[in-house]
This record gives structure tokens, C-alpha cells and sequence, in this order.
């Protein structure tokens, strides 16, 4: 069997029985023609006790590609784990939304074997490396693959927060918080709190407010190369909270800094053949209509 890889990790969504028949089928293919190493906290759910696992974080080391059983969270974990190590990531979707992982279980093993045999789409994202600074200490690092956001934490007022890029001064704002996101994570929280939907092939990254108290302050888009520090101008202490995608780093205090970049190292992410960006905003966000006929279109 002619394949661009070797080993193959696999990576499921932590604690979730969901999960046990796709690893299951996924596993019971992989296994006739790769060595396949299991994420440890996934392990329990393969009906085969000479099943080789190891720690999530030693995937990338280990592995020629990384298979992310779940939904996009666990494809982010995957990714945070595989980039250093320039290694693939390729994701089986068993969530909700989706904008990351692109195989269903009811494809396997077909559209899989397709693209194990290198029939795919490649595309390298951005991911942002974060610095927590107190005095002149980093307390904190973390990678984030979809944002960055800083929340007040714990208390009902607003956080007062001055925002510098490449230490040239942009804004102060009260509001809940800020977030910094990458393109992929412009479909994510972001979008939610209405910034706009970045394409993935953008070298860029979007600053956008929580709930600010003035409503002129709205999302910004900047170039992806910049550096940016973000610290509070309150006199009050008040605690606030700084999460990478789903990672929290909390007890942030006012007198911190927390400096934003991108990180060196991208993330690569195999598609199916036929990857469609436009297709899968269409589809996930339920855009109304497909592509229009001769009859649709309106004369003037």
C-alpha cells in the first residue's frame, strides 16, 4: 500500500463514550496497513488491549500524522500538539458545527483511504502565541489556533483595556473583554460576538470587543505579523481571565501585561479532495440558496 505515511496517531474527545464505535472502525482499518498509536486518554475505548498509546502531547513526536476523532475542539487540541513537529492533522467530525474537521463516521473508510493514499487538500494556518508578563517575569505561554480573549473575571464591572500594536497605541476601551483572533478562528468565537469571517489564506488577524461600553468600538483587522500587548489602565484590582481557545489562565492581574503574536510554526491541515471554504460557510451557517440558474438570475 503506497502511502506518504507510516505511523498515525489518533486523538479522541477526552471523556466521551460517543466516541468508542468511530475509534473503534477507525482503528480496525488503520491497523491492517500502519503502526497506529493510540492518545492515551482515548485508548480505553479500543476493544484490543495491545493497542499502542501514549500521552496526547507526544503525538506529534511520535507520529507521521494525527487523526482528530471529535469536533473542532478536539482537532484544536491536535493541532496545539502537532505543529511544533510539522506534522498533519486530519479531522473525523462527531460535533455540533465543524469548521475543521471534514470526514463523517458514515464515510469511513472510503474518503480516508483516499486521502491517506495522498489524494488531499493541504493548507498551513496560523496559530498566536501568548505571553502573560508580570514585572518582568512571563508567568504563563500558551498557543491558541482559533483566539486569544481576555475577560473580566469574577466581578461585575468592566475591564478598562489598553491595546498597543507593534507598541504603537490603538485604542483603551471599557468592556467585557477583547478578543484576538486568526482566520480559522473567525468562524469561531469571534463570529459570535460579531466580528467578520477572515479567509483562511489571510495573513491576518481581527481584534474584536466584548460588549464595549462605547459602541464606535468596533472589530479591527490588522496584519498578522504584529505584535500585540494589551494591558489595564483601572486603578481598582480586579482579576481578569485570559484564555487560549479552550485553555484558561486565570487570576490575570491588572498590573500584567499579555503580549499576542503569531507563532513561528503553523498547523497543517489535510482536506478531502474538493475542500471548499465557501461550501462549508454555506453549510455550517446554514446560508440560504446554492448556486444560481439561468432562471434565477433576475434581468434587468
Amino acid at each position: 500500500m503506497q502511502t506518504p505515511f507510516n505511523t498515525i496517531g489518533i486523538l479522541g474527545k477526552p471523556s466521551d463514550p460517543g466516541i468508542a464505535n468511530t475509534l473503534s472502525v477507525l482503528y480496525g482499518y488503520l491497523k491492517l496497513h500502519y503502526t497506529v498509536i493510540i492518545a492515551t486518554e482515548s485508548a480505553g475505548y479500543i476493544g484490543d488491549k495491545s493497542v499502542a498509546s501514549c500521552p496526547a502531547e507526544q503525538l506529534g513526536q511520535r507520529c507521521d500524522l494525527v487523526i482528530a476523532v471529535g469536533g473542532d475542539g478536539t482537532f484544536l487540541s491536535a493541532a496545539r500538539v502537532t505543529a511544533d513537529h510539522d506534522v498533519p492533522v486530519i479531522g473525523i467530525n462527531l460535533g455540533r458545527l465543524g469548521f475543521l474537521v471534514d470526514i463523517s463516521p458514515s464515510e469511513l473508510p472510503d474518503k480516508l483511504h483516499r486521502m491517506l493514499q495522498g489524494q488531499y487538500v493541504e493548507e498551513k494556518r496560523s496559530l498566536l502565541h501568548t505571553k502573560v508578563i508580570r514585572g518582568k517575569q512571563v508567568i504563563h505561554e500558551e498557543t491558541a489556533v482559533n483566539e486569544v480573549a481576555i475577560h473580566r473575571w469574577v466581578t461585575p464591572s468592566m475591564i478598562e483595556i489598553v491595546t498597543k500594536i507593534d507598541n504603537v497605541f490603538l485604542n483603551s476601551q471599557r468592556s467585557d473583554g477583547l478578543i484576538v483572533s486568526t482566520p480559522t478562528g473567525s468562524t469561531a468565537y469571534s463570529l459570535s460576538a460579531g466580528g467578520p469571517i477572515l479567509h483562511p489564506t489571510l495573513n491576518a488577524l481581527v481584534l474584536v470587543p466584548l460588549n464595549p461600553h462605547t459602541l464606535s468600538n468596533r472589530p479591527i483587522v490588522i496584519d498578522d505579523s504584529a505584535e500585540i500587548e494589551i494591558s489595564f489602565c483601572q486603578t481598582k484590582q480586579i482579576n481578569a481571565l485570559v484564555t487560549c481557545d479552550h485553555i484558561e489562565i486565570p487570576d490575570v492581574l491588572i498590573s500584567d501585561k499579555i503580549l499576542i503574536k503569531k507563532y513561528p510554526k503553523p498547523v497543517r491541515i489535510l482536506h478531502p479532495e474538493g475542500h471548499d471554504f465557501f461550501q462549508i460557510l454555506r453549510t455550517k451557517l446554514n446560508w440560504s440558496g446554492g448556486y444560481p440558474t439561468h432562471q434565477d438570475v433576475i434581468k434587468p
